[in-house]
């Protein structure tokens, strides 16, 4: 299991992978919706499934004297990882935003999401969606990616559209707060979205593990 994910790290990942992780600067954007960097992040996880299905790794890696389950379970920790890489900078960047930067007027007067911990929560909902809908949907034939990141595509749009007009209701606007008991209320979105990213990878993993099992490559 170990010698697979490091396959993974180092050869079955596209390099754009990591590059795309660079989009976690977004956080940084004054006016713009930050959410988005989410969704670039997972964007470059794609690219490693592109990459490996043009080089057959998948069916390569069933090949090896491995469990079928632990091809799905390592490129999953994979995901994972990248996506954790991308939360933590993001985090990082939050906090400068809410701390050394917090009086900036270009973040003071932002009518559009904040960098708190609200979006950290709106930012692990996605990556939930990302690993529902996209790997569960890929390991059904572990060979088309097209339709399933359609559909994290749609997806994953609601959860921008929500975070950026949710705030703008009356009584919702501790969802936007950078200072004060807004923060503190925000840390249940937090807590909710590290839940649903937890229970959410987790179901998918044992539901794809299931389907490659009984896929005949």
């Amino acid at each position: 299991m170990r010698q697979l994910v490091k396959k993974e790290f180092t050869l079955a990942a596209a390099p754009l992978t990591y590059v795309f992780l660079a989009f976690a600067l977004m956080t940084m954007i004054p006016g713009y919706p930050i959410l988005m960097c989410g969704f670039f992040i997972c964007l470059g996880i794609l690219y490693t499934f592109q990459f490996s299905r043009e080089y057959n790794d998948v069916l390569y890696t069933a090949l090896l004297p491995v469990r079928k389950r632990d091809v799905v379970r390592a490129r999953y920790i994979f995901v994972v990882c990248v996506q954790l890489a991308g939360v933590l900078l993001c985090g990082l960047l939050t906090l400068l935003r809410m701390t050394a930067l917090g009086e900036a007027s270009a973040y003071r007067t932002n009518p559009l999401m904040n960098a708190n911990p609200a979006f950290l929560g709106y930012l692990l909902a996605m990556m939930a969606l990302f690993n529902i809908l996209f790997l569960g949907g890929f390991y059904k034939t572990a060979y088309y990616y097209g339709k399933p990141f359609i559909l994290f595509c749609a997806a994953a749009f609601v959860v921008v559209g929500l975070g950026e007009t949710l705030h703008h209701f009356p009584g919702m606007e501790w969802l936007n707060a950078v200072e004060g008991d807004g923060v503190f209320r925000q840390s249940v979105v937090l807590l909710g979205g590290a839940v649903l990213f937890a229970a959410g990878t987790l179901l998918s993993l044992k539901r794809s593990e299931q389907r490659f099992e009984k896929l005949d490559l």
